[in-house]
């Protein structure tokens, strides 16, 4: 990503801050810092998660690495021709996005995985410029509510117009489409409240609105 959508040292949000400069010190091998986008830098398909987890993102400095919740995304990534790869291990394993990129509504990792609303909007100009690099067509997947209200916050959009829902499609402008996803967190998949199935369908309808061809 270009330094104008993402700085690995901002202090925006002091709580944040703090907490990182705390989980530093006592993880001092881990990335602990704001975790940038990882992927391609013009993607057809851009997926916004909540924040990075604190011995997964917050440790590899790559999203969606390192912890339960990226198991089943990169499996379902390699499955639908997203990755060239079923497991991201590390951020130097060379594993490579095709025509996608993992985002974060927050870039860094939040006390107890729950970040404060002021955060949030803090937070919310490096997904502006995310989104305004997507091409014509793009098709935008948001894990949970909360990446959901993050990216129609972003587009300066009324959330009363688009309501999260698993699978539910939005039309955003500039001819892009947001898929809304269960987050892929080991809560929701050891409680059955997202099945394999149930996140296959959302990708599946992906890469089909992005051209790629659906496996059986």
């Amino acid at each position: 990503m270009t330094k104008e959508c993402f700085d690995v040292n901002c202090r925006q949000c002091p709580r944040l801050a703090e907490f990182l400069d705390q989980v530093g010190e006592e993880y001092p091998n881990y990335h602990a810092r704001p975790v940038a986008p990882f992927g391609a830098r013009k993607p057809d398909l851009l997926i916004v998660g909540l924040a990075p987890g604190m011995h997964g993102a917050n440790a590899t400095g790559r999203p969606f690495t390192g912890d339960h919740a990226g198991i089943l995304l990169y499996e379902t990534l390699f499955k639908y021709g997203f990755s060239s790869s079923a497991e991201s291990l590390s951020a130097d394993d060379g594993l490579k996005l095709k025509g996608c990129q993992i985002t974060n509504a927050v870039k860094c990792l939040p006390p107890q995985n729950k970040p404060l609303t002021e955060e949030i909007k803090n937070c919310n100009v490096f997904l502006q410029q995310e989104l305004a690099a997507l091409k014509s067509g793009a098709v935008i997947i948001a894990l949970g509510t909360i990446a959901h209200q993050a990216v129609i916050r972003a587009l300066t959009l009324a959330q009363k117009d688009y309501r999260f829902s698993h699978a539910a499609e939005h039309s955003l402008p500039g001819e892009r489409c947001l898929i809304d996803s269960y987050h892929c967190s080991r809560y929701n998949t050891q409680t059955r409240r997202l099945t394999e199935s149930m996140f296959h369908q959302v990708f599946a309808r992906a890469a089909e609105l992005t051209g790629r061809k659906v496996p059986a």
